[in-house]
């Protein structure tokens, strides 16, 4: 299968992979699963598009790219998803694009269980929306070819490239003729996790900057499976520069593998659900990534909470309580953080565990 990728959204035509880049660092900003259904669209009825992002709203203008996953459909059609039983249906009205549109979202990953939860018309009609709107997506389409195709963007003379996948609902698995999700199961003996392992290979050459979207595994626990820790290394020798794992309802540790970070799972972003007294699915981060060509430089992680359908900066003993808890998971794979308490973040920098700052939180 040939690689088909997106317009940026100023219009630019898809070209090579830049052949010199930029000493600019990059600021890319990634934030975990954001679902504007439920509770939060009828919020959205009367309130403004900036609702659901609260107080982050400055942190979000303010890097030079960002990509959620979009854990649901922004569509006005289609009905409940009833070719087999499923418990959660969420949808957002297509006027709800103007919430993506005030983050300034340059990019979703649509590969996840809620894409098709309105059935083949909401998403047909969501992919619309999202091109009128500028704004690139992987991880679903019309069929397979545009379900596992690269999405890219110009950003500062760069193109950065954007590849989704799920293993997640593998009968939404889109097919030649059936529109659906870019489905990969996290095994390397399956020849779709093969194919995708080639899909990164020819991605690499065709961006600067690599990232793969992975929604992958269950809603629950606070360690990936060893599967995922496998699987993100593999991505990473095929030519990955970011993983970005989410679906876990919480965060996970970060790791850096041949220097390139995996985030194992962003946790939820903004949503209306019911919080867990144990496994905090209320608590989150703001990911921003500062890259030098293809090599990270910095990560900051602003925590976050999730209070009456919209995103909050954490502060005090709640910022950090789930600061402790990042630094504990990450001490598994080794990664180190300090807490910058002018910035109100957690700061991860120079990954050469030989040189990496002293933890001081």
């Amino acid at each position: 299968m040939n690689i088909t990728e997106t317009d940026a959204p100023d219009g630019q035509q898809s070209t090579p992979a830049s052949g010199g880049l930029s000493r600019r660092p990059l600021n890319l900003l990634l934030l975990g699963d954001c679902m504007l259904g439920r509770l939060v669209n009828e919020v959205l009825e009367n309130a403004p598009p900036e609702y659901p992002w609260g107080d982050t709203i400055p942190i979000l203008h303010n890097v030079d790219w960002r990509l959620c996953n979009l854990e649901c459909v922004i569509s006005n059609r289609g009905t409940p998803w009833s070719a087999y039983p499923k418990p959660f249906h969420f949808r957002s009205a297509a006027k709800n694009i103007a919430v993506l549109e005030a983050a300034r979202m340059n990019a979703v990953s649509l590969a996840n269980n809620h894409v098709l939860d309105y059935g083949y018309d909401a998403l047909c009609e969501m992919l619309e929306i999202l091109d009128r709107a500028g704004i690139v997506h992987s991880g679903a389409g019309l069929n397979h070819a545009q379900a596992s195709r690269l999405a890219t963007t110009k950003v500062c003379g760069r193109k950065l490239g954007l590849l989704a996948f799920t293993d997640n609902e593998p009968d939404w698995e889109a097919t030649s003729a059936r529109p659906g999700v870019f489905y990969v199961p996290t095994d390397l003996r399956d020849p779709r996790a093969a194919k995708l392992l080639d899909i990164v290979r020819e991605s690499r050459l065709a961006a600067d900057l690599l990232i793969v979207s992975a929604h992958w595994g269950s809603n629950w626990g606070y360690r990936p499976p060893q599967e995922h820790v496998i699987f993100a290394r593999a991505l990473i020798e095929a030519g990955a520069d970011i993983i970005f794992g989410h679906s876990s309802h919480v965060f996970r540790g970060i790791e850096f593998y041949k220097d390139r970070p995996i985030l194992y799972g962003a946790g939820n972003f903004v949503d209306d659900y019911a919080v867990d007294a144990i496994e905090r699915n209320d608590q989150s981060f703001i990911y921003v990534i500062e890259m030098a060509d293809r090599i990270p430089q910095a990560l900051r992680l602003y925590p976050t909470l999730i209070r009456r359908c919209h995103a909050s900066l954490a502060d005090g003993v709640y910022a950090s309580g789930i600061a402790e808890k990042m630094k504990e998971l990450c001490t598994g794979f080794h990664t180190r953080t300090r807490w910058n308490q002018a910035r109100q973040c957690m700061e991860i920098a120079r990954f050469d565990l030989r040189e990496q700052i002293a933890p001081s939180l």
